[in-house]
């Protein structure tokens, strides 16, 4: 059989209808770990990716905010709908609110954008959004120069793309993050901010 038609079978398989059999016997999770070996694998792989991880418990998320949002200089940061109010109460920039009126232009005046998200995965380094109401419309986390994203750990923590699958819902828009923004030509010349944020800080809440 030639490498052709082996494709060939495999798309027959797929297409023969819902019924159809399909093999998972993949690994689910490469290793077997304790949350907080967890947490470290996630902050390892995100900056590796050349994102920024801070880690911080629920009493400090308000000050370590504050900071971030004054160290990158923001004037502005933009709020998703139901971000819980403390988080920023101790931040200086102007809020921005979410709306549905808001040109891309708007936007891409914004300084910085805060959100929660759905769920992050540590084997890969990866952040998922699905436009929850801590995380807004996908648009505000592509736009804005600036993305910190905070993720509650344990409980938005998977070791794996497979454990992450099984508690995402398939019809809501998944916005998947693993680092900032970058490309690169032919010549390997990498280029940040291209299609997204070029600075993108995680706060990993609840990670000691």
């Amino acid at each position: 059989m030639t490498t052709k038609d082996r494709i060939l079978a495999r798309i027959r398989r797929a297409a023969s209808g819902p019924d159809a059999e399909i093999p998972r016997d993949y690994l689910r999770v490469h290793g077997d770990r304790t949350p907080a070996e967890s947490a470290d694998l996630l902050a390892a792989n995100l900056t590796e990716y050349r994102a920024k991880v801070h880690r911080t418990d629920e009493d400090g998320l308000s000050t370590l905010l504050m900071l971030l949002l004054a160290e990158h200089g923001s004037r502005t940061v933009l709020v998703p709908p139901a971000l819980p109010p403390h988080w920023l109460a101790a931040a200086d920039p102007t809020r921005v609110h979410d709306r549905a009126v808001s040109t891309p232009a708007e936007l891409d005046g914004i300084d910085s954008v805060v959100t929660g998200c759905a769920l992050a995965i540590a084997e890969t380094g990866t952040i998922v959004l699905d436009g929850g109401p801590d995380q807004g419309r996908r648009r505000i986390t592509l736009i804005p120069d600036h993305h910190i994203c905070v993720v509650r750990v344990p409980d938005q923590l998977v070791d794996s793309v497979p454990q992450a699958l099984e508690r995402l819902d398939p019809t809501r828009p998944l916005t998947w993050i693993s680092g900032p923004s970058a490309t690169s030509d032919i010549e390997l010349d990498r280029v940040e901010g291209v299609h997204g944020p070029r600075t993108l800080e995680v706060i990993l809440l609840g990670a000691q």
